[in-house]
């Protein structure tokens, strides 16, 4: 499933990780952490200034079960998008 920047940016999450300042691994850490508090199905979305993270993340949601729904570039930071398996 494609979601274009506009979608993403409009999406409204269940929960808002934020992982800014911190380089790898703490953007994974901070998503694994918080995915817990997520329920089956619902978005996560973590925000992350480690380019890293935008290979990362997707790694990581494959590993997982989690859909990587995508990324949005905001000034100074990155907006990561992920729906929690069911």
């Amino acid at each position: 499933m494609t979601i274009s920047i506009e979608e993403l940016r409009d999406l409204k999450s269940d929960a808002v990780i934020d992982a800014r300042g911190t380089s790898c691994p703490g953007p994974i850490l901070a998503a694994k952490k918080g995915i817990p508090g997520v329920p089956a199905g619902g978005l996560m979305e973590v925000l992350a200034t480690d380019s890293g993270t935008l290979r990362d993340l997707p790694a990581w949601c494959k590993k997982m079960g989690h859909e990587f729904l995508g990324h949005v570039e905001e000034p100074g930071h990155l907006r990561l998008f992920l729906r929690k398996a069911a």
